[in-house]
């Protein structure tokens, strides 16, 4: 009787044991996936978002041309002539009619050498033929100041965009379509000049 409940005894402690055993390797069993899923819950660079929208600089449209100023018209002339004379433009004397309102100015290079001027020219002209070659380029404006009454004026300006074009033997001045370019170009100097506003430089778009 006696070895039977010392049997038992012994039968109670040994399942005591491995049960306890067994919550050890439970709880260990636990830590270890709870630390696989704090592995797997990091951040990754698919899971991250990008905001390619914001910080952008903002682009504004082209000033209108004509464009409506408030001055009197013979200040404005004199504003018109500052600016030509600040971005290094000649004025032509004997085309201008400044008591009409009218200023033209003398072909201002822009381009020199077939590298340069075919990126100027793309950039102040529309060229309809890629492979010419060409050796020069240059602008002139013509402004026209147009009254609305006392102190409103209408200011348009026209860009004649002319290119050198040659074949090695002959070349001569070609006509290309203003971009519009040289026409802004003047038209933010004198928008600045006569309402002190700074203007933001445009971003142009080729198509």
């Amino acid at each position: 009787m006696k070895n039977r409940t010392i049997f038992f005894f012994v039968l109670l402690v040994s399942a005591a044991a491995a049960a306890s055993a067994q919550k050890g390797i439970d709880t260990q069993t636990q830590k270890i996936k709870d630390e696989s899923n704090k592995t797997t819950a990091r951040p990754t660079d698919v899971n991250r978002t990008f905001d390619w929208g914001k910080g952008k600089t903002p682009v504004r449209e082209r000033l209108a041309n004509p464009y409506k100023l408030n001055s009197r018209r013979d200040v404005l002339i004199e504003n018109i002539r500052e600016v030509l004379k600040e971005k290094r433009l000649i004025v032509d004397e004997q085309s201008s009619r400044p008591g009409d309102g009218i200023i033209v100015t003398q072909p201002f290079l822009f381009g020199k050498g077939p590298v340069i001027t075919q990126s100027e020219l793309r950039r102040y002209g529309v060229l309809e033929f890629t492979d010419t070659a060409w050796s020069k380029a240059q602008y002139s404006l013509t402004i026209e100041v147009q009254p609305i009454d006392g102190i409103q004026n209408n200011v348009s300006v026209t860009a004649k965009v002319e290119g050198r074009a040659g074949n090695g033997l002959t070349s001569e001045w070609v006509t290309v379509p203003s971009s519009g370019l040289a026409e802004e170009e003047f038209l933010v100097k004198l928008v600045e000049a006569v309402t002190g506003k700074v203007m933001d430089a445009p971003t142009i778009v080729n198509d």
